[in-house]
């Protein structure tokens, strides 16, 4: 995701890990008990640990992968918001995007906002969206600290679960930037995204 917003202070990118923690334990205070149960479950289970945020439906294709779709490639993303105004944007019917899984700056919290069997608008390429797992990473392509140790760690474990998953090979051919997918128009994840150091993570992971 592209879309250009204003750099948020050091305190409101320390305050996204903990803003998020009580976003989703509030979701999940407001379901049903069975589905509190099912998402404890879900937790205790999921490698890394994830934090289920649905986006709106009608922001992506609810699909089969990988039974429809073989998963070919992950797609790696800078948001260019805030988590949680990245966040909004995904849960508004209105703005057609979306992506599986974001990172936070300031702890390397997982959301998920899309199943990864279904289908997330995020790569500007139906194919490569039909074939892909998209993951956003808070922060501004131009500014890399928000690059931190705990982002690069935590979605370097989220991307290598993913190719186990899949058979995904742990090559640069098939985790890509979004700047890499055919007929790109965004430049995410930039000059600054230290491609080296996090396939090395993702190899060691």
């Amino acid at each position: 995701m592209e879309t250009h917003g204003r750099t948020p202070s050091r305190r409101t990118l320390l305050r996204s890990g903990a803003y998020l923690g009580a976003a989703a334990a509030g979701l999940t205070a407001a379901t049903t008990p069975a589905r509190a149960d099912a998402r404890r479950v879900r937790a205790a289970v999921a490698y890394p640990p994830t934090h289920w945020i649905p986006a709106s439906t009608s922001n992506y294709r609810v699909s089969s992968r990988p039974t429809s779709y073989p998963i070919d490639f992950v797609v790696i993303h800078v948001t260019q918001e805030t988590f949680p105004d990245a966040m909004k944007i995904f849960q508004d019917p209105a703005k057609q995007v979306s992506t599986h899984y974001m990172v936070a700056s300031a702890d390397g919290y997982i959301g998920q906002f899309v199943r990864e069997k279904d289908v997330a608008w995020h790569a500007g390429n139906r194919d490569y969206n039909n074939r892909s797992i998209g993951i956003e990473h808070e922060g501004w392509v131009d500014k890399p600290e928000y690059f931190t140790d705990a982002l690069y760690e935590s979605s370097a474990t989220l991307t290598a679960a993913i190719c186990d998953r899949y058979g995904v090979p742990k090559t640069r051919t098939h985790i890509i930037g979004h700047n890499e997918v055919p007929n790109a128009t965004h430049t995410d994840p930039g000059k600054y995204w230290d491609w080296d150091r996090y396939m090395a993570l993702v190899k060691a992971a």
